[in-house]
């Protein structure tokens, strides 16, 4: 199983960007699947999370309104669709997916089968 995460950059503050998380052998319809975040000399941050079979997704207060995560099944992407960028949303940022994990365990990045390498955002003021 790989995750393959893209779509960071640089942008002004205001700005949007979009992340995608493409996967191979692994099936996102019947996953959870979470973006977490870090920061600069921070722990991860679970950003947005989809359970599988569960179109109510989470999102960490400090996004919501902003960020939106979503899947396309029939290219087995994900993606986090983050507008209104501040300087304080900069952090390397990561897919993560599980077929089995429980929601309890769905809030650490270390409890995932499976990660994405990171793309980093940067958020200029």
């Amino acid at each position: 199983v790989q995750l393959q995460a893209s779509g960071g950059g640089s942008v002004q503050a205001g700005g949007s960007l979009r992340l995608s998380c493409a996967a191979s052998g692994l099936t996102f319809s019947s996953a959870t699947v979470g973006w977490f975040r870090q920061a600069p000399g921070k722990d991860y941050e679970l950003v947005a999370r989809r359970k599988r079979y569960d179109s109510n997704p989470y999102y960490a207060e400090s996004v919501k309104g902003r960020f939106t995560i979503s899947k396309d099944n029939a290219k087995n992407t994900v993606y986090l669709q983050m507008n209104s960028l501040k300087p304080e949303d900069t952090a390397v940022y990561y897919c993560a997916a599980d077929s089995h994990i429980i929601l309890s365990s769905s809030w650490n990045l270390s409890n995932y089968g499976y990660k994405g390498q990171g793309t980093l955002v940067t958020v200029s003021s």
